[in-house]
């Protein structure tokens, strides 16, 4: 999810709170500073800035940096003491000097290092990349997810899932029997490029050009070549750029398949839980107050010429007021509903259009499709 269209954290701190409250635990230990802390990588004296909307970020090399030490103060051996950064190195068959950099906040490490030091401290993928305020977002997440973490059903939505994780539908059934594909990790993160190309297009349909998605981190197009060809794998910096660019999760190329599905599942679940109170959207009061589906029941009587005559009122009505730019719901005629399917987000999929008799439904569903 992109920064500017994630929610309110106070907001989100406060349904945890609540539903801490409802599960019987104490809201201050759930939410405590320090937990907030140890499971976001967030510096405890800057978790509440955060929360608040008032820290600013860091910059990339910093932020790796200081989860790195982070990771080592709070994650200790079995003697409590810090694990030397040749132990950690030796997890993933590298040297210790090649975490030096890292340690001591002068450079940035490796891809496949990065996620070495998240498997061995045993974190999620995106620890080390995560912004502040996305990093705090998924620990309160964690921090009010109830056991387990997946809803029911969601499991059957093989498309939707596919297209959260980037994992294929196949490899999805595989994880959740228990046997999740192996894929090196150079292959892993061209799979999940290509997908991320594939199923998030510009506004024509067509995959976005790599000089387009490089420009956006202030790279050449030539850097992310040998990545969509299989051939290597593109920096810390620019994992973080490519998955900024797409507003996806900040470890979607890193994640391994059982970790990418536990969190889209623990998203659908939280999706679920907000939508079990619909009565507090206030615009399921606006549709009661206008009976939106009266109208639209009615006006199915009407001929192709009085439908195109009312869609015309409707587009005047809409102009006068600065709603007519809108984006519109599914189309669908009142009449002879289209059948619904699944799309790759989970919603439900468009019916074509009708000509003469798609307009009222367009304009009424979009607040019915809101509302929802």
């Amino acid at each position: 999810m992109l920064a500017a269209a994630r929610p309110d954290l106070t907001a989100a701190r406060a349904r945890v709170a609540a539903l801490a409250e409802r599960c019987g635990r104490d809201p201050e230990q759930v939410l405590a500073v320090e937990r907030l802390s140890h499971l976001s990588g967030v510096d405890p004296a800057r978790v509440p800035r955060v929360l608040a909307g008032t820290a600013a970020e860091l910059p990339l090399c910093e932020r790796v940096h200081r989860r790195f030490l982070r990771l080592r103060a709070t994650r200790r051996d079995k003697h409590g003491r810090e694990w030397s950064l040749s132990a950690i190195a030796e997890d993933f068959d590298a040297p210790g000097a090649s975490l030096g950099p890292l340690n001591a906040g002068t450079g940035l490490p490796r891809l496949g290092h990065a996620a070495g030091v998240h498997r061995f401290f045993g974190v999620y993928a995106g620890f080390l990349l995560a912004d502040s305020k996305s990093a705090v977002e998924r620990a309160l997440a964690t921090s009010g997810s109830g056991p387990g973490g997946r809803a029911d059903g969601a499991a059957d939505d093989l498309e939707r899932l596919s297209y959260l994780t980037g994992i294929t539908p196949e490899g999805i059934r595989l994880t959740l029997d228990g046997n999740p594909p192996e894929l090196p990790l150079k292959e892993q993160v061209r799979r999940r490029f290509e997908h991320l190309r594939r199923t998030r297009p510009r506004a024509d349909g067509q995959a976005h050009s790599l000089s387009a998605i490089a420009g956006s981190f202030d790279a050449s197009g030539q850097s992310l070549t040998r990545l969509a060809q299989g051939e290597g794998l593109p920096n810390l910096a620019a994992a973080a750029g490519i998955q900024r660019f797409y507003g996806v999760e900040s470890g979607f190329l890193l994640a391994d398949d059982t970790e990418a599905l536990a969190d889209a599942l623990t998203g659908i679940e939280r999706d679920m839980h907000a939508a079990e109170r619909p009565a507090e959207n206030p615009m399921l009061a606006v549709m009661r107050a206008h009976d939106v589906r009266s109208i639209v029941t009615r006006a199915g009587r009407l001929s192709p010429a009085g439908w195109k005559s009312l869609a015309d009122h409707l587009d005047d009505l809409l102009a006068r007021e600065g709603q007519l730019g809108r984006p519109a719901a599914a189309p669908t005629t009142p009449s002879a509903p289209a059948p619904r399917r699944a799309g790759h987000d989970g919603t439900a999929g468009r019916a074509p259009d009708r000509t003469g008799d798609h307009d009222l439904t367009t304009h009424a569903g979009t607040a019915e499709g809101e509302a929802r």
